[in-house]
């Protein structure tokens, strides 16, 4: 059996995706992108390894979307790419030479942005790879052609059907590619705009395999919508879960609320961090799935947390959801105090809770009220807090 290496190139900043984070984190359908991406590179009994290479300022972004990830043995440290595409590959291929990777090896190499990709064209490219040593998956192209000059006007027609669209992986022997990198990079060559350029540029004949026309890559914002609208299609099980906590006010000197450190003149009572906010939305969460409470899969009976930061919970819960295909369409929070007043820290908290359920901003919810002076709440002894959760999940087999 060829041993298989894999290199998922992600150190882009998609700027033509919109502003914020760049197109590789950001959500889509419950899931980061680069998660789905590399999810699908996990389930092969060939491939030794998978290599990510991210650009320097993203670690902790890329921390967050490989935590995603239901089982992830063969990914092994990511690489800091370089200014360019060819640089970044570059850097990913040394790192695998260094962690053994031989020339007669195979190496697929990736968009962190293509999502899509089935078993059958990880098969196909690996293949493909073994019987010609450079190859790229193409998809034939349907609309007429034209070439036109620098003044718009149409110069010729050109003959389709000797013309195919790239996509990735592209695949190829280690030694081939690793070489024809290092000769670019040697000629200053940094204008080829796949790896299927580089081997040409090389010298190397690149075959064509077939490609996969839903593998598409994501650069826009319409191709976010339309790989949304796709992904959702399927998760018609739509389900609302909702959680509650309350905790007492003990001698401190802040609270923890939704993720954040709040000044406070006193501090919640609990086992853990006492953040009522993130309790009662992981047993929101874990509501919808029918997958009991916060209190049987973090009992305040084990000593390990004791003191613990209650991120761990919320981001534990929301991974059994994807961990069920499903994607968190929803959470809202609804607290209940006298003081510290929760304005201030609103968008804070929206900001964290999303950080830590791995989903979009506009999909976190805090509202906030007093009791009017009545009640516990209102004798300010403590806080209340109540979740609301929804999930779309897929249909059940008949």
């Amino acid at each position: 059996m060829e041993r298989v290496h894999v290199l998922v190139v992600a150190a882009g900043r998609g700027s033509r995706a919109g502003e914020g984070l760049p197109k590789q984190y950001r959500s889509l359908a419950g899931r980061t992108v680069l998660a789905r991406t590399l999810q699908a590179f996990f389930d092969r009994d060939d491939i030794a390894d998978v290599v990510t290479v991210i650009h320097p300022d993203d670690r902790h972004l890329y921390d967050g979307a490989v935590a995603e990830l239901p089982a992830r043995g063969r990914l092994v440290e990511p690489v800091m790419g370089g200014a360019t595409r060819q640089d970044s590959v570059r850097a990913g291929l040394e790192a695998l030479s260094a962690r053994g990777a031989t020339d007669d090896d195979l190496v697929l190499i990736h968009d962190g942005a293509r999502p899509f990709a089935t078993p059958d064209l990880v098969s196909r490219a690996v293949a493909a790879a073994a019987r010609s040593g450079a190859t790229v998956p193409g998809c034939p192209i349907f609309d007429t052609v034209k070439v036109i000059d620098v003044e718009g006007r149409i110069a010729g027609t050109a003959d389709r059907n000797a013309m195919r669209t790239v996509q990735t992986p592209q695949s190829f022997r280690f030694g081939l590619i690793r070489a024809a990198h290092a000769r670019a990079a040697a000629e200053d060559r940094h204008d080829l705009t796949d790896d299927a350029a580089v081997a040409e540029f090389a010298g190397h004949r690149v075959t064509v395999f077939e490609g996969d026309p839903g593998n598409i890559k994501i650069t826009t914002l319409s191709d976010f919508r339309a790989a949304e609208l796709r992904l959702t299609h399927d998760l018609l099980d739509i389900r609302t879960g909702q959680g509650f906590d309350v905790h007492s006010f003990v001698e401190g000197d802040h609270v923890w609320l939704g993720g954040v450190r709040i000044p406070h003149t006193r501090k919640l009572s609990g086992h853990s961090d006492a953040d009522v906010v993130l309790h009662a939305l992981t047993d929101a969460l874990l509501a919808t799935i029918g997958d009991g409470d916060i209190g049987s899969h973090f009992p305040p009976s084990d000593m390990q947390w004791k003191g613990a930061s209650s991120d761990r919970f919320l981001r534990h819960a929301a991974e059994r959801v994807r961990a069920r295909g499903g994607m968190i369409a929803n959470i809202n929070a609804t607290i209940v105090c006298e003081a510290p007043r929760i304005g201030p820290h609103r968008d804070a908290m929206q900001r964290r809770i999303a950080e830590i359920a791995g989903i979009d901003l506009d999909r976190v919810g805090i509202t906030a009220g007093t009791s009017e002076r009545m009640g516990f709440t209102g004798r300010e002894e403590g806080i209340v807090a109540w979740g609301l959760a929804t999930v779309r999940l897929p249909l059940a087999a008949d």
